[in-house]
């Protein structure tokens, strides 16, 4: 099932994982999360909650299009588990298989 389209990406309603990654969603997951990780607040740099440590990565894939979804996980870091910075924090990525970011939706209430 796929959402309304924002810059022609059929965006997802609803993402299924891949039981199984394969090159390219491991290459469209490194992208998602490479961006995410640059977006992260640098007076924290080093902290566990704007590291890697703390994020969950989902793939999806859909007409050819790898959608990556990335969640902030803060209880890897000794917080509480459901703890968050943000209320519902997680952003989704659409991804060529080539490992091209072709769009991002920040969900964000």
């Amino acid at each position: 099932m796929t959402g309304a389209s924002d810059g022609g990406i059929p965006w997802p309603t609803d993402l299924r994982p891949l039981a199984t990654l394969e090159g390219p969603a491991v290459l469209a997951a490194n992208a998602a999360l490479q961006r995410v990780l640059a977006s992260l607040s640098k007076q924290d740099a080093g902290a566990c909650e704007s590291s890697a440590r703390s994020l969950d990565v989902v793939v999806g894939l859909e007409k050819g299009i790898y959608f990556v979804r990335v969640d902030r996980r803060l209880d890897r870091c000794g917080w509480p588990v459901g703890s968050q910075l943000e209320f519902d924090w997680f952003e989704l990525y659409a991804v060529s298989p080539e490992g091209k970011v072709l769009g991002r939706r920040a969900f964000m209430p």
